[in-house]
């Protein structure tokens, strides 16, 4: 699964793994992914998201309706 939000656009960010000694290397953060279902009433149908942990409190504000037609406005398919 990639590590990428459908509804904020969350991405993974890089960075560095800083040593006691101060030495550097390559890490990643990547964002708290999961996948939900939620009832989508105006299709009759479920829709499966992946969606970050922010993006689901998110939907809790807004809706699941608001929230799939953000996703449709950036180009994403549902």
């Amino acid at each position: 699964m990639s590590a990428h939000c459908q509804l904020t656009g969350a991405k993974p960010g890089f960075g560095h793994h800083i040593s006691h000694s101060h030495r550097r290397t390559s890490r990643r953060f990547d964002p708290n992914i999961q996948r939900k279902r939620y009832w989508l009433p105006s299709e009759g149908r479920y829709v499966r998201l992946t969606l970050s942990a922010r993006a689901i409190k998110t939907v809790d504000t807004i809706g699941v309706e608001a929230a799939v037609a953000r996703i449709r406005a950036r180009g994403g398919k549902v």
